[in-house]
């Protein structure tokens, strides 16, 4: 029997907690080796695990795998959180594509100078009630089923739940406007494996804050 997944990263959020994630919400249980100095990474570097220098890195199934959308990928297909053929991947790859990219703005928030930071929240406030959720509302509620791509849960679901919530850290009342929204967040939390995950005490991590980012600029 295979060994569990090895996750390589720091404890913070960053680019492996849509990894986490997903094992979580396939129900996969795995290990984390955090990176905590800049040597812990330069080992891993002059070891030559890491195809292209950079972390993420995820050992699995005889892989060391880097890539943040290379891993997700692989990790929803062998799980079967992908879709039934090449059209619904297609769709789950759009809407994940769209999560990427609110999710990314907020990853990068608390690294911004204080001077901007007003200006920026404002923006993913705009962008996340103007641009991305009307786009999960909308689908929900045009096709009336419970999950985004072929009434069946996947990578986009958990992908979009993920993002919701950090929305909400930014605003709590984010989704007042998205009435479709706030069911689907109910129902996909309450799925046994992510509501494990959703817990204390999960290797779920918090939200980043100014001494994680102080952390994190000395290990990069």
């Amino acid at each position: 029997m295979a060994g569990k997944p090895k996750l390589h990263y720091t404890k913070g959020r960053g680019k492996m907690e849509s990894i986490r994630w997903l094992l979580a919400a396939a129900g996969v249980e795995f290990e984390e080796e955090f990176i905590e100095t800049n040597e812990d990474l330069e080992k891993l570097r002059s070891d030559g695990v890491l195809l292209f220098q950079q972390v993420p890195m995820v050992e699995i199934d005889g892989m060391r795998m880097v890539q943040t959308r290379a891993i997700l990928s692989y990790i929803a297909a062998k799980y079967n959180l992908y879709g039934k053929d090449l059209k619904e991947r297609a769709w789950i790859d759009m809407y994940v594509e769209g999560t990427t990219d609110l999710m990314g703005m907020i990853m990068y928030l608390p690294f911004q100078p204080a001077d901007t930071k007003e200006k920026n929240l404002a923006l993913i406030i705009e962008r996340a009630t103007t641009r991305y959720f009307p786009v999960y509302e909308k689908a929900l509620k045009d096709h009336g089923q419970d999950y985004l791509v072929g009434n069946k849960l996947s990578w986009a679901d958990i992908h979009l739940l993920e993002a919701i919530l950090m929305a909400e850290e930014c605003k709590p009342d984010i989704l007042s406007a998205f009435p479709v929204l706030q069911a689907f967040k109910g129902r996909i939390s309450n799925i046994p494996t992510i509501k494990k995950f959703l817990q204390p005490g999960s290797q779920r991590k918090p939200p980043t804050d100014e001494k994680f980012v102080a952390v994190v600029r000395k290990i990069f």
